[in-house]
């Protein structure tokens, strides 16, 4: 047995996969605060990316019956990894990566948001953005004819676009020098004010008994209920927005490398497209629930997924070993050991520049907040989940891009 249970009067069973790494005391009473729903299924099961979330903890998987917790989803449905192994080798690599950086960053709207300007959107959709809306645009009118304030967001331009903070773009070496991309983001503007409204109405809708939970960020839907229905339908929505929009970056890269790299080259070899902020309905233990991974991906036996590191930091393609005590789940990362305003106060430039060495980069003062000793070591992560992956490919990137 590689986790310890935690037993609390009046709670559900914690079980942690954090051996050996560090969990904040906030973490803990966040994960207690959780465990004290009444319709949590079993146990909670933390993974040893743990770190403090808003409302629930980031690195938790919270089965449910009967209920929902939109909070635990959080605003960016549907977040997760792509990666997709390619034919190159590092020889096949130009010697200056600068221009490969710099083709992925024009190829693929990235950045943060401000007021009414939105950098990491496109101005004008293309071709592949819109065909793939058009697959979307119908369930998401289902939506908005209910909800109609979300249509008013940067949906389809935000189709096929990065973002910023904890987002990236990134080209990779395995163990064996073979070439990878791989990209993390999720469902975007759309995907934050469809979470964004839900935990409005949950709050809403509980507001007579808000002061008994112990967090409001922990109000509920009933099933049956008519916000859970809407909730449901809209966050799968999201998750589907999400998968889509990273598949549409990964063509987009691809495009890119091809227009600077000389070699003709295949990305189809290996693809894996997995969600870290999400919920589902799965079977355990013999029967039918809702699980809902806040920074954690699917971990079934024989299951691909994908634990990135930091900036300068090895990340990993994995295979779920079906772990049922964890709800065959997996850490989504490498967690955070501070929150971005201390890392800013701590770090400098120049330790930024240190920590990234041999990646082309950003290296400057708005990305010191993912400078990589602001994450936990992720040796430690992965060997304190030893029973829930098995590692398939040890990656290095050589090239990342941010927001």
């Amino acid at each position: 047995m590689n986790h310890d249970t935690l037993t609390i009067p009046g709670a559900a069973p914690i079980k942690l996969w954090t051996r050996g790494v560090p969990v904040e005391d906030e973490a803990r009473q966040q994960l207690i605060n959780t465990a004290r729903m009444p319709f949590i299924y079993r146990h909670l099961a933390v993974m040893p990316d743990v770190h403090l979330g808003k409302g629930s903890t980031i690195g938790s998987v919270i089965p449910t019956v009967g209920a929902i917790i939109p909070a635990a989803v959080g605003v960016d449905i549907g977040c997760g990894m792509m990666a997709a192994r390619t034919s190159l080798t590092a020889a096949d690599l130009p010697d200056n990566l600068h221009a490969l950086r710099s083709a992925i960053e024009a190829a693929v709207p990235h950045g943060k948001t401000f007021g009414k300007r939105d950098a990491g959107a496109w101005s004008e959709a293309p071709a592949p953005v819109d065909a793939m809306w058009r697959t979307l645009h119908a369930s998401f009118k289902r939506i908005t004819d209910k909800y109609p304030k979300l249509e008013r967001t940067n949906n389809r331009l935000h189709l096929g676009t990065l973002g910023g903070g904890n987002h990236f773009i990134e080209v990779c070496l395995d163990e064996e020098g073979r070439v990878w991309f791989m990209l993390h983001s999720g469902s975007r503007g759309v995907g934050n004010a469809i979470g964004s409204l839900f935990i409005e109405l949950a709050q809403a809708d509980l507001r007579q008994h808000i002061a008994n939970l112990p967090d409001r960020d922990l109000a509920y839907f009933s099933e049956g209920s008519h916000h859970f229905d809407d909730y449901v339908e809209a966050v799968g929505w999201a998750q589907d927005f999400a998968r889509r929009n990273r598949l549409l970056m990964m063509e987009s890269v691809v495009a890119a490398a091809r227009r600077i790299i000389v070699k003709p080259f295949v990305a189809d070899v290996e693809a894996v497209n997995c969600h870290h902020n999400y919920v589902q309905r799965e079977t355990h233990f013999g029967r039918e629930v809702l699980v809902t991974r806040k920074g954690a991906v699917a971990a079934h036996k024989g299951q691909l997924g994908i634990i990135p590191g930091s900036m300068g930091a090895k990340s990993f393609i994995v295979r779920g070993l079906g772990n049922e005590e964890a709800f065959c789940s997996c850490s989504h990362g490498a967690g955070r050991s501070m929150s971005r305003t201390q890392a800013r106060k701590r770090f400098s430039v120049a330790d930024q520049v240190r920590a990234t060495e041999g990646v082309e980069c950003r290296k400057d003062k708005d990305v010191i907040d993912e400078i990589p000793m602001a994450y936990k070591d992720i040796d430690a992560v992965m060997a304190a989940q030893a029973d829930l992956v098995e590692i398939v490919h040890t990656l290095h990137q050589v090239v990342c891009v941010k927001g």
